[in-house]
């Protein structure tokens, strides 16, 4: 297949998903490390259809992935210069850091029990991709089955996970061996590494 053939398929990709997520769907998306679940944030049902399917309870909480930090400026305005400096530091990048949400920009079923929301910007070409032709920010959760291994190719979502969501996004995942680091930016506590 030509170089041009393999980007008009992503772009129909890119297309056919983000059409699924504004009609409230679920999408399977490759990621820096892992095949990644996705859907709007503010659609309850979508979320909630994630949350099923991960067998997650929704007070732990979902990341939140999106192409810049200009789809994220409602939760970053009220940061201070140092913190926005640490965020402009890491992202885009594999770094998800836990923002405190003062202003409640992120829904009760986002964010789970907790006061913050946990976001990153992403530098793989596919997730920007996906962020900037939706226009906002993303769900962006491993795609298994809570307490099972990650899925790290597109084989292995279809196969499992293909009946229950509506687009499967064709790509590869990037070159991390592991999910983004979580990183509480008031504390600069590690969460995940």
């Amino acid at each position: 297949m030509s170089e041009q053939a393999k980007q008009l398929q992503a772009q129909q990709s890119i297309t056919a998903a983000t059409d699924a997520v504004r009609t409230g769907g679920v999408i399977a998306y490759p990621t820096e490390a892992v095949w990644g679940l996705g859907c709007d944030p503010w659609n309850q049902r979508a979320v909630e259809q994630i949350l099923a399917i991960k067998r997650r309870p929704v007070e732990k909480g979902l990341i939140l992935v999106a192409a810049s930090e200009e789809q994220l400026l409602p939760l970053l305005a009220p940061l201070t210069d140092e913190q926005r400096a640490v965020l402009t530091e890491h992202w885009p990048g594999p770094f998800t850091f836990l923002i405190p949400d003062h202003n409640l920009w992120a829904p009760e079923w986002v964010r789970g029990e907790h006061s913050s929301v946990a976001v990153r910007v992403s530098d793989h070409p596919m997730v920007k991709a996906l962020c900037e032709q939706w226009g906002k920010p993303l769900v962006s959760t491993s795609a298994n089955r809570a307490g099972e291994d990650a899925l790290r190719s597109y084989e292995e979502v279809v196969s499992l996970l293909g009946e229950e969501v509506d687009v499967v996004v064709e790509g590869e995942v990037g070159q991390n061996a592991s999910p983004s680091q979580i990183c509480d930016l008031v504390s600069g506590n590690v969460i995940r590494s």
